[in-house]
């Protein structure tokens, strides 16, 4: 294999792995706001399904991408709020609450899609403008010759839809509004000491239900991604576990965004390979079966939660519902 082919293939896998990253950078993103305020959130996966089917559904029936995003953002922010009632304001267990609507929402999408459609709990095929389009970003044909930059430019950076470029616009947005500013600032101490919150008069469950309702706006942005832009509609399971993944890339980034987006990425870059890579050979020694490569991400997923990847400490109020002290 020649140089020029490896640079091809670099370029290939560059770009199907930042496709496939961006539904578990904002899916992790969502986390890092829940769970920064207190909040674990085993229910991303259950919410980017829920916005996943409300955004193919919108978005065929009124032909527009965009209205699709909103449905999506509205059905998770739905179920966010009721995350968030059972946990915060009843003092629920999180976990089963974010377990209970990860089954919510694998049953209701499945009834409301065959009761709808008649199509085995799927949605019809999204065309046109039912579906983001690829944005060619400005001079990306000019430099498209240009050694080296060019391809990269022209082929990994430009071509992506719309929310491809809005999803890495929100992990620095995410980094500012941590770690510059006064909501931020709360939001962070209301994971650690809420106690200490509510003594300057800051009201913790305001800040936590904000989180809250932050992950479920980011977590309909990922179900409308996965069904208007890397899918053509919904299919039944469609996020195949990318909640879970996005909780074990949130751990390996240990609560932080930056390292929550290159963490996500290297799950990208698993799923590329396992994809385009289906059997690779090892030096003409032995051949890497299909299956291997598959199941990549899942192990990855096992290896950090089983903690071979350093120690990572998650906020100390973390699951713990706060009971003012009166």
């Amino acid at each position: 294999m020649d140089s020029a082919q490896i640079f091809l293939q670099f370029l290939l896998t560059a770009d199907m792995s930042i496709r496939l990253s961006v539904v578990l950078i904002l899916a992790c993103l969502a986390g890092l706001y829940s769970e920064r305020a207190g909040i674990f959130d085993i229910g991303l996966e259950g919410k980017m399904l829920i916005a996943a089917f409300a955004s193919a559904a919108v978005s065929y029936e009124t032909g527009s991408a965009w209205l699709g995003v909103l449905a999506a953002i509205s059905a998770s922010m739905v179920f966010a709020l009721i995350h968030g009632v059972a946990s915060i304001t009843y003092r629920g267990n999180q976990l089963i609450s974010g377990v209970a609507l990860n089954f919510l929402a694998s049953g209701l999408t499945v009834v409301l899609g065959h009761a709808i459609y008649k199509k085995g709990g799927q949605t019809p095929a999204l065309s046109g403008s039912q579906r983001f389009e690829e944005i060619t970003l400005p001079f990306a044909d000019t430099l498209s010759n240009v050694p080296v930059f060019g391809p990269i430019y022209a082929d990994v950076i430009s071509g992506h839809k719309s929310l491809v470029y809005i999803t890495f616009l929100i992990v620095p947005l995410t980094w500012w509004i941590l770690y510059r500013t006064r909501f931020g600032l709360r939001l962070r101490a209301v994971g650690e000491n809420p106690a200490s919150l509510d003594t300057a008069g800051v009201s913790v469950v305001r800040q936590r239900y904000s989180a809250v309702l932050i992950a479920g706006v980011l977590c309909g942005l990922a179900g409308a991604y996965l069904a208007t832009a890397q899918a053509a509609g919904f299919g039944r399971e469609m996020t195949a576990g990318r909640g879970f993944i996005a909780l074990a890339a949130l751990i390996f980034a240990k609560w932080r965004p930056w390292y929550a987006m290159f963490a996500s990425l290297l799950f990208g870059l698993l799923e590329a390979i396992s994809n385009l890579y289906p059997n690779i050979d090892v030096f003409g020694l032995f051949e890497i079966p299909v299956q291997f490569t598959q199941v990549l991400p899942y192990i990855l997923t096992v290896v950090i939660l089983a903690g071979f990847v350093g120690k990572a400490i998650p906020p100390r109020a973390g699951g713990e519902p706060y009971v003012k002290e009166r």
